[in-house]
């Protein structure tokens, strides 16, 4: 995207995300899903990526996703209305991957998941988060298969960038980028950000506000 675009997209995502951002329900069960009535971007990342603490930098808001020192407790996708009149929903997936889990949730999990991936047209791109301490593990790659497997767009986004040197940063960003380099569903671009600091926030409305806006 050109440089100009890119800066009306971040000036129209930040306006938009600093107007009405409201919680809309939860969902145990497909059986609570909302209607489609526009387009959702979801938010996917293993447990403690910091996936609550960026929903809350996202939205300029300190207590829309909650955060919780207890890792593996939500179970259900939470959707977020944003705009009055509504432009689209933020989906909040459960976290993955945390080790003391029990089996059953575990699969409950997967099958929740997996049957929103695959079913939900109004879902136009999935935000994987990473932490860039850590890079891409094992638990990341099952949720790539699963996104690639749904043909669901997906783009990562690198959290905690300010928690590491900047060349461990790009080294990371780069190891990531040729990871997914050749994943079908995968989009080739990657955003660091940091949720204390603010960094490659604008950047990430601007990515969900450009995701929405296609179909």
């Amino acid at each position: 995207m050109a440089g100009e675009d890119q800066a009306e997209l971040i000036e129209e995502a930040r306006k938009l995300f600093s107007g009405p951002i409201t919680f809309l329900k939860s969902a145990p069960t497909l059986d609570f899903l909302p209607d489609m009535a526009v387009n959702e971007v979801a938010f996917a990342g293993r447990s403690n990526v910091g996936k609550s603490s960026l929903l809350n930098a996202l939205t300029n808001r300190n207590g829309l996703a909650r955060t919780s020192n207890t890792p593996g407790r939500t179970q259900e996708l939470n959707f977020f209305d944003v705009g009055d009149p509504l432009r689209f929903r933020l989906v909040d997936m459960p976290g993955y991957g945390y080790a003391k889990a029990p089996k059953d949730l575990v699969k409950k999990w997967r099958f929740l998941v997996n049957d929103y991936l695959r079913g939900r047209a109004a879902l136009k791109r999935a935000l994987v988060l990473i932490d860039s301490r850590h890079g891409i593990k094992d638990v990341d790659t099952d949720m790539l298969d699963m996104l690639d497997g749904a043909a669901v767009s997906y783009r990562i986004v690198l959290t905690k960038a300010d928690k590491i040197k900047a060349s461990e940063l790009a080294a990371v960003t780069q190891r990531t980028a040729d990871a997914i380099r050749k994943r079908p569903a995968a989009h080739p671009e990657i955003i660091a950000t940091s949720s204390e600091k603010g960094m490659g926030i604008p950047e990430l409305r601007a990515a969900v506000l450009e995701a929405v806006s296609q179909g």
